[in-house]
């Protein structure tokens, strides 16, 4: 065998599907493993579900993740390489011309077979064995009657002009290699070696779709989930690390790539996974890096300059750089209040709903906010951490209410929100005076709302 020579065959005919860069994880690590070339080659002929768009999110796609390409092809600029095979398959007898369009003959008689690289046999050689009977086969399409050829004849005259030497690919085409084969011994080409990846499936062991978290490759990008994890968490669908690494670089993958350690039952994909891998990844990184992707990720955000104080905070409690707008808007925003955020303190409280009802006779949560404001205005600045939680602890005792309950309630008058980083680390970025200013604002609303 020369040089290994693989390659990634999309057709551009909408947003890349997340399998598409599945393969192209294998195509690009088997490459590299072998100091060989990967190839990029747009399947461009089916011209009724061509979509124009489709071409640069694939080839974004690749860019994002760092599969770069070797080569770049597309099939539309060969249709005269595929018009001299076809011409070549009628002059042999073995393809005849059928309303506009050429047919290949395919040969009835005996059975057609090839040693796949991705199977179950537990040997040295691994993979597995696939025949069948050429009776099977009807004669097939290999030019349309408008010049453009078909993908199971396009696909194969490109590989052997490219000089293919692995097609790796979905196990859906192992129906068409057949066809393939029967196309190379047809022309005298040796054919490459197939290795058909698994089904990807979701949680209904269905094919993947869209219902079970499937998207385009940007979507995972756009969302904010980190190359790195997602291409991680790619390999480990149908594959397996040699020493049962459930994390591990892109590097560490290709030196270690194997088809042996591939396993051809349906691969689960579970975005509930993905998101926990990209969470350690998050937590693996520096402080600086992180503050890097996330100065990336926030495009137009009101955050930028200001996230270096804010990253130890949400480090451990973010899975998705996403994760970060809605934990911290607060900071960078005048806060919004709904009613609905003050009634569900009183949850799992019902003794204490009456005290924390945005609207009750005697005492009230309006009573307790200005309470809460009197507090604040008289602490000693700069507010340290101990003798706010004692000042806030003894009110919360004298109000009967539990401490938590408290400092939730302050929690929601800085933020408006129940989830926040930790409060007193919170209000040191926010600062005393704008912490001050926020609990009057809330006071406000209280005393507004219906």
């Amino acid at each position: 065998m020369g040089m290994v020579r693989v390659r990634l065959a999309p057709s551009p005919t909408g947003s890349p599907h997340i399998g598409t860069v599945w393969g192209a994880l294998f195509d690009f690590v088997f490459a590299k493993k072998n100091n060989g070339k990967f190839i990029l080659r747009l399947e461009d002929t089916d011209r009724a579900r061509y979509v124009a768009e489709s071409e640069q999110e694939i080839i974004e796609s690749l860019k994002w993740l760092g599969f770069d390409y070797d080569e770049v092809y597309k099939q539309s600029d060969r249709l005269d390489i595929y018009k001299k095979y076809s011409d070549e398959l009628l002059e042999k007898g073995l393809a005849y011309q059928d309303e506009g369009a050429i047919r290949f003959k395919t040969p009835k008689m005996g059975e057609t077979h090839w040693h796949d690289l991705i199977g179950d046999e537990q040997s040295s050689r691994g993979g597995k064995e696939i025949s069948f009977d050429n009776g099977t086969q009807d004669d097939f399409v290999i030019l349309k009657s408008d010049g453009f050829p078909t993908y199971n004849f396009a696909n194969v005259v490109d590989d052997h002009l490219m000089e293919i030497t692995h097609v790796i690919r979905g196990n859906e085409f192992i129906s068409s290699t057949p066809k393939h084969l029967m196309l190379y011994q047809a022309f005298g080409w040796t054919p490459p070696q197939f290795a058909h990846l698994p089904v990807l499936v979701g949680a209904d062991r269905s094919k993947l779709s869209k219902r079970h978290g499937a998207k385009g490759t940007l979507e995972f990008k756009k969302e904010g989930f980190l190359k790195e994890a997602l291409i991680n968490f790619l390999a480990l669908l149908g594959w397996s690390h040699p020493q049962a690494k459930e994390i591990f670089s892109l590097e560490e993958m290709i030196k270690v790539f194997d088809f042996k350690q591939f396993n051809a039952s349906s691969a689960y994909f579970d975005v509930t996974k993905l998101e926990w891998l990209n969470g350690e990844y998050i937590r693996k990184m520096s402080n600086e890096e992180l503050e890097k992707r996330l100065d990336e990720y926030l495009v137009d955000h009101p955050s930028k300059g200001k996230l270096v104080p804010i990253i130890p905070l949400i480090k451990e409690r973010i899975k998705k750089l996403s994760d970060f707008i809605p934990l911290t808007y607060f900071f960078f925003t005048k806060v919004e209040y709904e009613k609905q955020v003050f009634q569900k303190l009183t949850a799992g409280h019902p003794a204490r709903e009456a005290v924390l009802s945005l609207r009750s006779e005697g005492s009230n949560l309006e009573n307790i906010m200005s309470r809460i404001l009197e507090i604040m205005q008289k602490m000693q600045k700069p507010w340290k951490a101990d003798v706010f939680e004692q000042a806030f602890r003894k009110l919360a005792e004298e109000l009967d209410l539990s401490a938590s309950q408290m400092f939730q309630l302050i929690r929601v008058a800085i933020s408006g929100q129940l989830v926040t980083p930790p409060l007193f680390d919170s209000i040191k970025i926010l600062g005393e005076e704008e912490t001050v200013k926020r609990v009057n604002e809330a006071l406000a609303f209280v005393k507004s709302a219906p």
